[in-house]
């Protein structure tokens, strides 16, 4: 729980002011700019639930269709900076994004088809206090950090109460911080609370959240023949839709001029980092566990099937970023720039 849903919530605070910073002045600033994202994620959404049903419509496992729409961000982040010599750097703000909404998404899915888990009293309480920060940063122009991360602590409490992944809290909380300097001051409060909790997340966070999250417990002790159709779904959606669905939703976006790909990058290096979003891992792990609150043994099959798909998504990600890294059109739309050390 700590883990989880307290410090991970830290985490998403950090990516939700990282892309509110790109939003307004960086990478995402024009609608084109940052509705690539979206689409991209609309795609890596919609066709891994597709190819679920595919393999599970009229099935017994049909309720598991929201299992292979999810990101980890975390892990998926992770995995990025492990091989940003292979990726370009370019787009970790693609990947933030594309993880933000997937969970954005997520979550609406959760709330439609598992509406009976989620407790929307504390949810529109959550969104009410948001209002009150969206207030006190619009209208009351108060430019200290404290009031917004008290009143944040208890955002996260109510959405922790309403059975919706508290993490999303830390997303909610960024939006509200404000991005503006005052007169008297060099940097807007989002500026200095995102570089000081960009080594706390980095350097503590996600190791732990990795410690934590590895060491999951499997029921092998399962007849996994009757249940071929969960798992091909499982493992087709999130290593095969992901990166079809957000190449494909991007890709027709672009031709009809409603978005542009990143700067600096080429649709080979962005297919290498959409591999990436296959890694389901905590977040379809958790819908596994109410899709099938009532099976365990279809949670456990879940769980295996899911880790499948993040190791094949992982080692898929390896072999084209490596291509991808030494192919012409790459480096030509990228060069990786390294500071002279005396």
């Amino acid at each position: 729980m700590l883990v989880n849903d307290f410090l991970m919530a830290i985490f998403f605070l950090l990516v939700g002011l990282e892309i509110k910073h790109e939003l307004l002045y960086g990478n995402l600033s024009s609608f084109k700019k940052a509705s690539f994202p979206i689409f991209s994620a609309l795609g890596g959404v919609i066709v891994p639930a597709i190819i679920f049903m595919v393999f599970n419509k009229g099935t017994q496992f049909e309720a598991g269709v929201g299992i292979p729409i999810s990101t980890d961000i975390a892990f998926a982040v992770g995995i990025f900076m492990i091989l940003k010599n292979k990726l370009n750097p370019a787009l970790k703000i693609f990947l933030l994004s594309l993880a933000v909404v997937d969970d954005l998404i997520s979550i609406f899915v959760i709330g439609f088809l598992y509406s009976s888990n989620i407790n929307f009293k504390f949810l529109y309480l959550a969104l009410f206090f948001t209002g009150i920060l969206m207030y006190m940063n619009i209208r009351l122009r108060i430019n200290k950090i404290y009031p917004y991360l008290i009143i944040g602590f208890f955002i996260w409490g109510l959405i922790y109460l309403s059975g919706v992944h508290a993490t999303i809290s830390g997303v909610l909380i960024a939006i509200s911080i404000p991005s503006t300097k005052l007169r008297n001051e060099k940097k807007p409060i989002s500026y200095k609370l995102e570089h000081k909790l960009s080594p706390l997340c980095n350097l503590f966070i996600l190791p732990l959240f990795a410690l934590a999250n590895t060491a999951i417990t499997l029921n092998l002790n399962i007849d996994i023949s009757s249940s071929d159709t969960l798992i091909k779904g499982i493992i087709a959606g999130l290593s095969i839709g992901k990166p079809l669905g957000i190449m494909t939703f991007a890709f027709i976006a672009t031709m009809l001029g409603l978005t542009e790909k990143p700067k600096g990058s080429t649709w080979l290096s962005i297919f290498s980092v959409s591999i990436l979003a296959g890694v389901g891992f905590t977040m379809s792990i958790f819908i596994s566990e109410i899709a099938f609150a009532n099976n365990p043994e279809f949670i456990s099959i879940a769980k295996i099937s899911i880790l499948l798909a993040s190791l094949i998504s992982i080692i898929s990600t390896y072999i084209i970023a490596t291509f991808a890294s030494k192919n012409t059109s790459f480096n030509k739309n990228y060069t990786f720039k390294h500071k002279k050390t005396a």
